[in-house]
């Protein structure tokens, strides 16, 4: 969705005719391509998105991404919805041998330099799913960032539900407000993997990131505070589904699909997905390519299929189907968001571990675990999972109500480690990586909870409301990440 928009507003109604019959026609170009194309899937290139917050001196929002991006002037760093948010994209790589160890190397250099001008911009860099010092002042139309497709956007979204959108979330607390725009959506600062696969395993590497959907959020979870309210382990999930959410009460009561979706289905290819997208979800910006794809593929070259890859830009799925083209060649990659943003640099390469070598084992093993586990019940298991966060108790397979962390010791990290295997990466590697993961296990501690025991401490232990202990914690939260010691041994005082 990066592309400029200012240009073609306002939208008509032959813009948005013209441009479903053209998602339609990149649609069968796609279904074409998916047949005998010729799509890049040599080596199962990796690669990681992170959503960054700026904060002040105060541990308040700081209003001042524009500024930063300019001094940075660094393409690998891009503007997010808020004018308080960055996104890093790492470039990506192959992970075998020390794949690992170059990622680790590349996000801290990034993120020390960009550390370095937030500072003279009075500014530091907070990697966290919801920033707890964030109130409803700060989440408003005016602190959208300046790039114009934000405002297309919250118009097309907030138009299409015709009323205030609603948000109501029951955790330990409840949260109940409205909000004219989608401005909330910008407390939501993820994680993102991707993982290049063939046109053919494409499915099965789907559904094995649904299926596993649950135990990443259980064991990432991050974001437990919003508006000064302790909500769920993992609150970035709740807040995203309603914070975009296109359907006034009529339409959700009659079934209508958000666009917020985790899926109804194993699938058996990606075309299943795409399929989906151009059938359920009318487009929000309807903004059409001069090309052909017909015409594209027909002379040898190979389709942008610009109008298609915008739809999918705007059904927010949490492992989302992506097609793109680098060097001339088209590729297919899984693109899983399920994960907030943080603690540290080593507590994300260790969720990033986790998921890839998680996944490439379920992927290509002899009894898939969607063919053991109904969709309905991966759905389940994702929401319980973000609402209780590393103390989740899921369904599984022959083991029926589990705790997540007894699942994760005992059957999924020796999967997590075989798929590592697979992909090559070097057993040191290997085994730092998902050492962490198993410390989260064995001491039941992950950013939501080091969160929620630091304000605790601070109402109790030092007399502080509870906007002072939020700001007290993050302010704690900011220094302990700058050790990138994981978030399993961070002292709560």
């Amino acid at each position: 969705m990066g592309q400029d928009v200012s240009e073609v507003l306002p939208f008509s109604r032959e813009d948005r005719i013209r441009y479903r019959q053209k998602v339609r026609r990149c649609l069968d170009v796609f279904a074409l391509m998916l047949d005998d194309f010729g799509f890049d899937a040599d080596r199962p290139t990796t690669g990681l998105e992170i959503e960054l917050n700026l904060v002040d001196d105060d541990a308040e929002p700081a209003m001042r991404n524009a500024e930063v991006l300019d001094n940075l002037g660094d393409p690998t760093f891009q503007t997010e919805l808020g004018k308080f948010n960055l996104e890093l994209n790492a470039r990506p790589r192959l992970i075998e041998g020390a794949g690992f160890a170059d990622y680790e190397r590349d996000l801290r250099e990034s993120l020390g330099r960009a550390e370095e001008l937030a500072v003279k911009s009075d500014a530091t860099i907070i990697l966290i799913g919801i920033l707890p010092t964030l109130t409803p002042r700060h989440l408003v139309l005016d602190n959208l960032s300046r790039n114009k497709r934000y405002r297309v956007l919250n118009d097309q979204i907030v138009a299409a539900r015709g009323e205030d959108i609603e948000l109501d979330i029951r955790g330990v607390e409840r949260l109940q407000t409205h909000t004219d725009s989608i401005a909330s959506e910008a407390a939501c600062t993820s994680l993102q993997f991707h993982l290049q696969v063939a046109p053919d395993s494409f499915a099965n590497y789907w559904n094995a990131s649904q299926a596993i959907a649950g135990v990443q959020v259980a064991l990432g979870a991050n974001s437990p505070f919003l508006h000064g309210r302790q909500l769920w382990a993992e609150t970035r999930v709740a807040l995203f589904e309603q914070a975009t959410d296109t359907r006034p009460d009529e339409l959700k009561a009659q079934g209508v699909r958000p666009r917020v979706w985790f899926g109804e289905r194993w699938i058996t290819s990606i075309f299943d997905l795409f399929e989906e997208n151009v059938r359920y979800f009318p487009p929000l910006l309807p903004i059409c390519d001069d090309e052909d794809p017909v015409e594209v593929l027909h002379n040898g070259g190979t389709p942008k299929l610009a109008e298609l890859r915008l739809h999918n830009g705007t059904v927010y799925r949490w492992n989302r189907p992506v097609y793109d083209i680098m060097n001339g060649r088209p590729h297919l990659r899984v693109e899983n968001r399920v994960l907030p943003a943080g603690p540290t640099v080593v507590d994300m390469l260790a969720n990033a571990a986790f998921y890839f070598g998680l996944a490439r084992d379920m992927a290509e093993g002899d009894r898939p675990i969607w063919s053991q586990l109904t969709f309905s019940a991966a759905e389940e298991n994702f929401h319980a999972a973000a609402r209780r966060g590393i103390d989740a108790v899921i369904a599984w397979p022959r083991l029926g109500q589990v705790r997540v962390t007894d699942l994760v010791l005992d059957v999924l990290l020796p999967r997590a480690a075989a798929g590592l295997d697979r992909f090559g990466v070097g057993a040191a590697h290997r085994d730092r990586l998902l050492g962490i993961i198993e410390q989260r296990c064995r001491t039941g501690r992950n950013g939501a909870v080091w969160q929620v025991e630091a304000v605790r401490a601070a109402e109790r232990g030092r007399g502080m409301n509870r906007p002072q202990a939020l700001r007290h914690m993050l302010q704690r939260y900011g220094e302990l990440q700058r050790t990138d010691e994981p978030v399993h041994t961070w002292p709560v005082d």
